[in-house]
């Protein structure tokens, strides 16, 4: 299982572990970094094994849909989660925009405190994937960044925004 291509994303904070934690888990602190560019609305986020985050991203054409489900929930070190497309009806389906994108995502989000700072590293693997899938995952880690990226410089403004007296 090696050979299973892995996007890692490490960001530093300037914010205490908790408030990090919080910022993945409160609805209304999550909705406001996911997505950046887009409407996010959360329909349902439920933070405990077994529980579900489900996301639709709002865009001028159209909305596209993800349905997580929490494997681990380790407060407030860990999150590991299995990330897909879905249908409006949360149902797991074929991204319509790459159809060989994997229709599941095994995400784990880990958080460190160092000194009142926290260290965030999240991976991104295809799970149970397909030949197809695992190439496609593959030939886009290197833009996966981008989205990401923009999401992290959100997320920093909100832990700024989070600690002003």
């Amino acid at each position: 299982m090696n050979d299973i291509p892995t996007y890692v994303l490490e960001r530093e904070f300037d914010a205490p572990r908790e408030l990090v934690w919080k910022t993945w888990t409160d609805p209304k602190l999550l909705a406001r970094w996911y997505g950046p560019n887009v409407e996010t609305v959360i329909h349902r986020l439920d933070v405990r094994p077994g529980g579900l985050w489900l996301n639709e991203m709002r865009m001028s054409a159209g909305s596209s849909y993800q349905r997580t489900e929490y494997t681990v929930v380790a407060e407030p070190e860990r999150l590991v989660c299995l990330m897909a497309t879905a249908d409006a009806d949360w149902n797991i389906v074929a991204n319509p925009m790459m159809p060989d994108w994997p229709r599941i995502l095994l995400t784990t989000v880990t958080f460190a405190e160092k000194d009142g700072r926290t260290a965030m590293r999240l991976t991104w693997a295809p799970h149970e994937a397909s030949d197809a899938e695992i190439a496609c995952f593959a030939a886009a880690i290197d833009g996966l960044g981008k989205g990401w990226s923009a999401g992290m410089e959100l997320l920093a403004e909100l832990l700024a925004e989070l600690q002003q007296s």
